[in-house]
């Protein structure tokens, strides 16, 4: 399907219930992401969402899933990419869908996956000096002690 655009960028691809997921080399995300929506094949003009996914695998640990739809054939895609550690990279897709900037924002903020090309990757949720990613699977239940300062509780 991609074929030509860069040496063997699809890694996988499958259908399940009438949805096609397609995993794609990290490095060739954006010009995918591109095709996939200047191509009139496809169409998929609207980005609905981007999320992490941490399986704690000891290879390729990290995916980042896009979400995508075609307002034209009325169809969904799951386009993934996946990363390892111990520094998971993707290039942006801001450039493709601006709607992005915040879903890379809010992956890179819980996950600490960093979207290369991003122009203002910072934190939305915890403050800009936080060390840690709440949603990695390795982040303690409980949080981690003192690394937030929290509100205290008035005395009456």
């Amino acid at each position: 399907m991609l074929g030509g655009l860069v040496p063997d960028p699809v890694l996988s691809h499958t259908e399940e219930r009438g949805e096609l997921t397609i995993v794609v080399r990290a490095e060739a995300v954006a010009k995918c992401a591109l095709l996939l929506r200047d191509d009139e094949r496809f169409a998929f003009d609207s980005l609905r969402d981007i999320c992490g996914a941490d399986y704690a695998r000891p290879v390729d640990r990290f995916e980042v899933v896009y979400n995508l739809y075609s307002l034209r054939y009325n169809a969904r895609l799951r386009l993934k990419v996946r990363v390892g550690e111990p520094d998971p990279r993707v290039p942006t897709v801001t450039g493709v869908w601006p709607a992005a900037n915040w879903h890379e924002r809010e992956t890179f903020d819980m996950f600490g996956i960093v979207f290369d090309g991003h122009p203002d990757l910072r934190r939305i949720y915890m403050p800009p000096d936080f060390e840690h990613f709440p949603l990695r699977k390795d982040f303690p239940l409980m949080g981690i002690p003192e690394s937030l300062p929290l509100p205290r509780k008035k005395s009456q």
